[in-house]
């Protein structure tokens, strides 16, 4: 009803119904990105564009330079370029083979390119560096690469993940997709009302970034 009234005032102080809506939709993307955060920004594809030029750049400049690699291989996962990332760990990886975090992003890497025992072997040497290490993720990504093929054993790493009572919403809801996937409802249910629980027990600066994930578990769960 509010919508409504909204766009018909939008409406009328623009004279355009198009206008209007584009309006109405700028307006409720802000607020979104304001308090929720369920839709994706428009604008970081372009600031990710840009901070991967600047570390290509590095490397071209500097070609040891173990950071602008490391940063690069960031930027290209996130914007899920996952072979084009793995040579780049592959690089740095003998200089950091104490980090947890890189050997994790290795053998996330490697699963993603088809290499499932090389990324199972990297991710269990990331987890025996640091347990703790990505609160639980590299378990989440076995499973997901082992669910089409070895639902037994992708069920074995889940429950691994539970033992680590992480404080990610996001882990929590990725964590009941898969449930679902593999066909274990309730325990799909289960993971979606931890995700809840956790997002309770954040402070308020942190609830802001586990929003969207605390909702999708929610709508999830609703449906299962």
């Amino acid at each position: 009803m509010g919508k409504g009234l909204l766009f018909i005032l939008l409406w009328w102080i623009t004279g355009n119904p198009f206008v209007a809506i584009l309006i109405l939709l700028a307006i409720v993307y802000a607020l979104d990105r304001r308090f929720v955060g369920l839709l994706p920004s428009v604008t970081r594809p372009f600031k990710l564009s840009r901070r991967l030029a600047r570390a290509k750049q590095d490397i071209r400049l500097r070609p040891f330079d173990v950071s602008a690699k490391q940063e690069a291989a960031r930027i290209l996962m996130e914007k899920r370029r996952y072979r084009e990332a793995l040579p780049l760990l592959k690089d740095i990886a003998p200089q950091m083979d104490d980090s947890a975090e890189v050997i994790c992003d290795l053998g996330i890497c490697e699963l993603k390119a088809g290499n499932v025992s090389d990324g199972e072997r990297q991710l269990m040497r990331a987890l025996e560096i640091n347990p703790r290490v990505r609160y639980g993720e590299p378990y989440l990504r076995l499973a997901e690469a082992l669910a089409g093929t070895q639902s037994g054993k992708a069920l074995e790493a889940l429950e691994q993940i539970r033992g680590l009572h992480s404080s990610s919403c996001e882990l929590y809801y990725r964590l009941g997709r898969l449930y679902e996937r593999l066909g274990e409802k309730q325990q799909a249910r289960e993971a979606y009302k931890e995700a809840a629980e956790v997002y309770r027990t954040l402070p308020k600066y942190k609830r802001k970034t586990e929003r969207r994930w605390a909702l999708l578990a929610f709508l999830r769960r609703a449906a299962v």
